[in-house]
């Protein structure tokens, strides 16, 4: 590091600079049929250097990557070569953060374990949920991953900090009378619970037992339907990009402040806050790519855009006070308790080719690969069915669940009950 810095002070041309290191340390255990085939450990440090170069009224910048391979002759060339690049970028010019120092944890309780010792109660938490006759987990890998990253630039600022997250990745298998069935399943958590690593791997199991029993509807449905965490994921982060600095600042944006996400609203109102940090998401973090520290801004209150947020160059061309890039996104909980999912015919969609949302568009829709339909008395998985309709329609009924959950980035309503779709 003293070698890159060394080089970049001593190129004329570089006006500025900024280093981001991440470190990587791995605990990984594969599982074949059950059985453990390989435990793996891996230690990684990626470092990425950015250059930046004031010129014609404008500032350039261009990244390069150093490798422990990497000579200190290469390195001048690398230097050399970016300045070059950042010769051609013509952005309006921006400063970088500066004079800021600290080390600091992500709040999770993987700390509290070796990861050895994380991974096994993992692995016990994941496999005491194959209790499904036919079902079982024809592959398993997990993987516990400490991350340190540090990042500090030629204005004084250095930043170091640690976090946690796990991933297990399975195959739920289900072997019936006439085939297989197989489903992947991803399942990333940043907060050890057993109860509910098994609860989501049970799902999963109970998921690929329904997948082989499912029909294709012959007869008409004509519902509500309940979306869960995952694709409300999907339209709240639809929501949330459009109100980015960049967005905003590229006219690409629908919305601006004052505005309603939601045009007279029937069902409930919706409340978006943006956070650095949410316990038990993989991408909480004390600060972003740039080194700016993380807290919290409130997007969308009562269905009214009150803000904007976003990175560090697009707050200043907007005159905001950059929030920083801002990874957890937080739904306010709805009106709606359990009982209202299942009290009149609805469609519950349990999993998705993935949720279509297109604000310009107006549209909200998608492939259903199953779902539950609910007819008030029996449920009965079905396939093979599409929804789509006008996503203003669906927000202005909209009921969320007063019940939250955590997805990746998202942390909100488990459900919510949609109007207006047509399912064919």
């Amino acid at each position: 590091m003293n070698t890159i810095i060394k080089l970049l002070q001593e190129n004329s041309n570089v006006s500025n600079y900024k280093i981001n290191i991440h470190r990587k340390e791995t605990c990984e255990l594969f599982y074949i049929h059950g059985k453990l085939e390989t435990v793996r450990r891996t230690d990684n440090c990626e470092k990425e250097v950015t250059v930046y170069v004031d010129h014609d009224d404008f500032k350039g910048d261009a990244q390069f990557f150093v490798y422990p391979s990497t000579t200190e002759n290469q390195i001048a060339t690398l230097i050399s070569e970016a300045v070059k690049k950042a010769n051609l970028i013509n952005n309006q010019p921006y400063s970088l953060p500066q004079a800021e120092t600290g080390e600091y944890v992500v709040s999770s309780n993987f700390s509290e374990y070796e990861a050895t010792d994380l991974a096994s109660m993992i692995s016990d938490a994941v496999f005491s949920a194959n209790t499904i006759a036919g079902a079982s987990l024809n592959s398993v890998e997990i993987f516990i991953n400490k991350h340190t990253e540090t990042v500090f630039n030629s204005l004084g600022l250095h930043k170091t900090q640690t976090r946690y997250d796990a991933m297990v990745e399975a195959i739920p298998t289900f072997n019936g009378a006439k085939q297989s069935v197989e489903l992947y399943e991803q399942y990333n958590f940043a907060e050890y619970e057993k109860e509910i690593v098994t609860a989501e791997i049970a799902g999963k199991l109970q998921e690929v037992k329904l997948r082989y029993e499912a029909i294709t509807p012959d007869f008409p449905l004509d519902c509500k339907v309940v979306l869960n965490k995952q694709e409300l994921s999907e339209l709240f982060w639809n929501i949330a990009d459009d109100l980015n600095y960049s967005s905003v600042y590229s006219h690409s944006n629908l919305r601006n402040k004052g505005d309603f996400i939601q045009e007279d609203p029937i069902g409930d109102k919706i409340g978006i806050t943006m956070f650095g940090q949410i316990i038990g998401s993989i991408r909480s973090s004390k600060f972003d790519s740039d080194g700016l520290s993380l807290d919290s801004i409130r997007l969308v209150d009562e269905s009214k855009v009150v803000n904007y947020y976003g990175a560090n160059r697009y707050g200043q061309y907007l005159n905001e006070t950059p929030t920083g890039n801002l990874r957890c996104l937080s739904v306010d909980p709805g009106s709606a308790e359990e009982s209202a999912f299942s009290a009149e015919p609805t469609l519950e969609i349990i999993s998705m080719s993935g949720l279509q949302v297109d604000l310009y568009s107006d549209y909200i829709g998608g492939e259903i690969r199953l779902a539950y339909y609910h007819d008030g008395n029996n449920i009965t998985p079905v396939t093979g069915v599409s929804i789509s309709g006008s996503l203003k329609e669906v927000l202005k009924d909209i009921r969320l669940s007063k019940t939250t959950g955590i997805f990746d980035g998202y942390c909100g309503p488990e459900k919510a009950i949609l109007e207006h779709l047509k399912i064919f």
